[in-house]
């Protein structure tokens, strides 16, 4: 583990191994198998997931290679929760779900037919297992009821001898060390059967009408493409547009299309939650799509040219670089730049980005550098700027006014003088902005309440209760969630701004970007205040940990942040905004300003 993965190892994972190798090993030299090879913790190709093992050898009848992915459960008993049959309880866990075995395996062998080269197009050649070897029949009796499949069989250690004959079946030592490293040095590429399912997924969603730049930019990446298939070609496009001028619109569009035309095509963004909505969407009746919706720091190891297109939503997210603390030793040395690896992934890498919404530090993404960076590897690079509005009732007025007052752009702030299209307003306090947004609310019209940073963010409490955070007078409110899993009727972070039960936590920068719901209350925090004619940014005021370090992040780049920050979450909304200070003079100003 500290080789590969540059890690320690924690206590839980040195009992496991210790319980479920010791087992496993037994029972492979009893069925004759001690001379399979033995892959532990196997990572998934593009992704942090690990399988327990993968055990590697020829087909006894066949001659073929076979695999079989084991997942081991140390697990005494388990029952179903709340009578969901891919949903476990199991004692170790406490009352949290988790996935039943025989779907998780199954989900690792149907993530690895996708992706491994070797194994496109075959069949037969790789299983999977969930083997509890502690468990016996009747502790574990409500699981023994989901459906087994050829991906996915369920033994406990009563099964032992079922298992091993299983294992017999599949395995031989023959060729054994070939055929591991064979798996081991497959090209990752989406399959051509993935593609067809994502492209049937978001035919039978798509309704998106492409409109004059969009179109362009549609069909000049569709162009980009013919040319790379029909010769030795690579190009990169840059397509820029304000918040809601339709980029992840045309994402998606090209996603379906090229999935239909059999290209091999992957959607990355560096935002946690676009990505993991994204997933949920696109993947709601095909699960096996969302894979294809990855994350910028995936493809450091990736082949070169391995994608025929890489959409890379939301670019200017892009950092330095992708190495973290999860990042193994052999890619630490010397790391390339976020943006080389992404150009270098795909024959067609498609950058949709906003220079204006980058709201950290480390974040760039630039068209600047992305031009930069493909022209010192001698590609064509082409542009394409979208000039509409799709967000904010297409009001550019009110995109340009929000610019005009954060003083993004030359002219500074100037009086709302109204658009049809879109309504703006100041509330006198944030109790008054929540109860016009839960009128919307009853109006059968989604609403959500974003503000600065400038609040401490607790973890729940251990009752499953948000701790009210963000306090303004005599109102209080939690932030949304930090991580992934729902707790006391939130949704998790990811799918705040999506979740109808999004309403009654605040969002952040972080959840909010990238999303949009028609009315948008907005709580301006002490960071950013008006005085005498200008905005002051007030770094003490702000509670982000990206912006803590002085060395990391100078005053004047927290200065920027900070107003990026607020441009995004002021351009959140479809039909209309609310917006409140807490500090009184610029509440004062905002005012003047909009009535």
């Amino acid at each position: 583990m500290a080789h590969r993965m540059s890690r320690a190892t924690s206590p839980s994972e040195l009992r496991s191994w210790d319980a479920s190798l010791t087992a496993l090993a037994a029972d492979l030299m009893q069925a004759g198998l001690d001379g399979v090879e033995v892959l532990v913790e196997y990572q998934l190709p593009l992704s942090s997931k690990r399988v327990d093992v993968v055990l590697a050898g020829e087909h006894p009848r066949r001659g073929t290679p076979s695999y079989v992915v084991i997942e081991l459960k140390q697990w005494t008993q388990a029952s179903l929760y709340e009578g969901e049959p891919e949903l476990v309880i199991q004692p170790s866990y406490g009352p949290r779900p988790v996935l039943h075995p025989v779907a998780q395996v199954r989900g690792y062998v149907e993530y690895l037919m996708d992706f491994l080269g070797i194994l496109h197009g075959t069949s037969d050649v790789l299983t999977g297992v969930a083997y509890l070897h502690n468990a016996t029949d009747s502790r574990v009796a409500p699981l023994r009821d989901y459906p087994e499949d050829d991906y996915s069989r369920f033994f406990t250690g009563e099964d032992r001898g079922d298992f091993l004959e299983f294992l017999r079946s599949r395995l031989s030592p023959v060729n054994a060390p070939i055929h591991a490293d064979r798996l081991l040095r497959s090209s990752v590429a989406p399959s051509k059967q993935l593609l067809a399912v994502a492209a049937e997924e978001l035919r039978t969603r798509e309704q998106f009408v492409l409109l004059d730049e969009q179109r362009v930019a549609f069909n000049l990446v569709l162009h980009e493409v013919e040319k790379a298939q029909h010769g030795d070609h690579k190009s990169v496009v840059v397509i820029t547009g304000g918040p809601g001028s339709g980029k992840s619109v045309i994402a998606l569009s090209l996603m379906g299309e090229l999935g239909r035309r059999g290209v091999r095509v992957v959607h990355a963004t560096g935002s946690r939650s676009f990505t993991h909505t994204l997933r949920k969407i696109a993947g709601h009746r095909a699960p096996r799509t969302r894979a294809l919706f990855r994350y910028f720091n995936q493809f450091m190891d990736a082949d070169r040219n391995g994608l025929d297109v890489l959409i890379a939503d939301e670019a200017h997210r892009i950092r330095d670089t992708s190495v973290d603390r999860y990042t193994r030793a052999a890619l630490r040395t010397n790391p390339r730049r976020q943006v080389d690896e992404l150009i270098d992934a795909a024959r067609v890498p498609v950058f949709l980005l906003d220079q204006n919404q980058v709201v950290r530090p480390g974040e760039m993404g630039t068209v600047e550098d992305i031009e930069k960076h493909a022209r010192e590897k001698g590609l064509d690079v082409h542009q394409i700027d979208l000039n509409a509005q799709y967000r904010s009732g297409g009001s550019a007025e009110y995109v340009e006014w929000v610019e005009r007052l954060l003083e993004l752009v030359p002219g500074g702030p100037v009086p709302w003088e109204g658009d049809e299209r879109f309504e703006v307003r100041t509330a006198s306090s944030p109790s008054t902005m929540e109860q016009a947004l839960a009128e919307k609310l009853t109006a059968q019209q989604n609403a959500r309440i974003a503000a600065g940073y400038c609040w401490t963010w607790s973890d729940p409490r251990p009752d499953g209760s948000l701790v009210p955070d963000v306090r303004i007078g005599d109102w209080s409110r939690p932030w949304n969630l930090k991580g992934d899993r729902s707790v006391g009727g939130a949704p998790p972070a990811s799918l705040w701004a999506s979740d109808e039960r999004g309403f009654g936590q605040v969002g952040c920068v972080y959840t909010a970007q990238g999303f949009e719901y028609e009315w948008n209350g907005v709580l301006l925090g002490p960071d950013l205040v008006w005085r005498r004619g200008r905005w002051v940014a007030v770094r003490s005021a702000n509670r982000d940990p990206d912006f803590r370090s002085t060395k990391r992040v100078s005053d004047t780049e927290f200065d920027l942040l900070v107003r990026n920050v607020y441009k995004v979450l002021l351009t959140r909304g479809l039909r209309g905004v609310y917006l409140h200070s807490t500090d009184s003079e610029t509440q004062q100003f905002l005012e003047r300003l909009v009535n």
